[in-house]
């Protein structure tokens, strides 16, 4: 059995994520190139965290370039124009409407266990009629956000320390009862479903074997080549729930076993659709190059297997916002730097909003990547980019890893 390199999965991965190619300053990116990537990818994982534009806008971003964000946000909440929504799968995630169906089985069986589950939040006493007295305002008043609510507690406490009404929105917002139907400073607006929900929408719940395939085959075509463990993480599935799902799919043909390297040359058998062979062999040829540096936010689906990513780039990715800052190695929130098929480093940046500095903490170049003149352009040609999808006008490096990495960085940039 053919043996495919490590260099062709990664590169198909790379493809399927739609990271491989530049730029094109010839075609313009409309609302429905927008849509199509979201479509390609599956969904958008949405994140609350903002040192620089939020994750979603930044997935965007590093497949596309320069873009409207407005563009993207109409096809979520604008009612003419909406084909989008916000959901939960690998997190919480913009998914396309046309997969609401796929999502109605999740969503009855949260429901099924709050209600079954005597120690659940929703049995503790007073909070189901917390939870109808929040709908039925919803219903009374049109769409509400969590400050239209009292809090009745004299304190609270951490950040995730919800108030009560909130936890409610939170829990009919999971079982389907309400949508985002705006967001207003990145506060949600819940709404009824059945105000926010098109018309055209496929409202049918399909059987639990249908939606585990249609989440497979999905994540089959966001990733090229994965193991089974891969493709149930992608769509954030239950191994023993996927598991004969995909050896149906592999005894119909739909998915074909392959044996492919990994990091240490080894061999590992992985699963890949048909209609992608043509592309793998291409990859194995040196015919499919990637031919992008961009930039990563750490919520990028490219990077949600942290075990994949090492497998098959050698890079270590952690999300350090969440530890103590004494703890931190790279930085609060890096910025993982993708250039043509590897990712060589990394940069932990803010925006400084007031006076439209980009500020970079740190930048890091990995170990084992030589720095060139080819690399420095491409990461300055992908910071001018990112300094415009920032409004940025100027950029500070404070520190470099190796030291000779920003300087040359800074210097065709022309900043400081």
């Amino acid at each position: 059995m053919t043996v495919y390199p490590l260099h062709a999965v990664r590169n198909l991965a790379i493809a399927q994520q739609g990271l491989d190619m530049p730029t094109s300053l010839d075609a313009p990116n409309t609302p429905q190139r927008i849509f199509d990537l979201v479509q390609r990818l599956g969904m958008v994982q949405i994140d609350t965290l903002h040192r620089v534009s939020r994750s979603q806008y930044l997935v965007l971003w590093s497949r596309l370039g320069k873009y409207d964000p407005a563009d993207f946000d109409r096809q979520v909440y604008a009612a003419s124009e909406r084909r989008l929504f916000e959901g939960w799968l690998h997190a919480a995630c913009y998914l396309p409407l046309a997969d609401y169906r796929f999502q109605r089985d999740a969503m009855h069986h949260a429901r099924q266990q709050a209600e079954q589950n005597a120690g659940h939040w929703y049995n503790q006493p007073g909070n189901r009629e917390l939870t109808a007295q929040v709908l039925g305002r919803i219903q009374a008043e049109g769409g509400l956000r969590t400050k239209d609510f009292e809090d009745p507690r004299p304190t609270r406490g951490t950040w995730w320390d919800w108030k009560p009404a909130k936890v409610a929105l939170e829990y009919l917002f999971l079982w389907g009862e309400v949508m985002a139907a705006n967001r207003i400073n990145f506060h949600r607006v819940y709404d009824l479903t059945e105000r926010v929900l098109p018309d055209w929408v496929d409202r049918s719940a399909p059987g639990a074997e249908e939606v585990t395939r249609h989440w497979i085959e999905a994540a089959s075509r966001a990733l090229g080549a994965a193991t089974p463990k891969q493709l149930a993480a992608y769509t954030y599935r239950k191994q023993g729930a996927a598991r004969p799902v995909i050896e149906k799919l592999v005894k119909e043909g739909a998915l074909l076993p392959i044996q492919a390297q990994v990091l240490g040359g080894e061999a590992q058998e992985m699963l890949i659709q048909p209609a992608l062979l043509p592309q793998l062999e291409r990859a194995a040829a040196g015919e499919l190059l990637p031919r992008r540096t961009t930039f990563l936010s750490p919520f990028d689906s490219l990077l949600w297997d942290r075990q994949r990513v090492e497998s098959l780039w050698a890079f270590t990715d952690i999300l350090e916002a969440y530890k103590p800052a004494r703890q931190h190695i790279w930085g609060y929130f890096c910025l993982p730097i993708l250039h043509n098929e590897r990712l060589v480093g990394r940069f932990d940046p803010k925006m400084e909003r007031s006076n439209g500095l980009l500020r970079l903490h740190a930048l890091y170049l990995e170990p084992d990547v030589e720095l060139t003149g080819e690399l420095v352009a491409g990461v300055a040609e992908a910071m001018r980019s990112f300094l415009a999808f920032q409004h940025a006008q100027d950029l500070v490096i404070e520190r470099s890893q190796p030291d000779e990495f920003g300087p040359p960085a800074a210097g065709v940039l022309g900043a400081g």
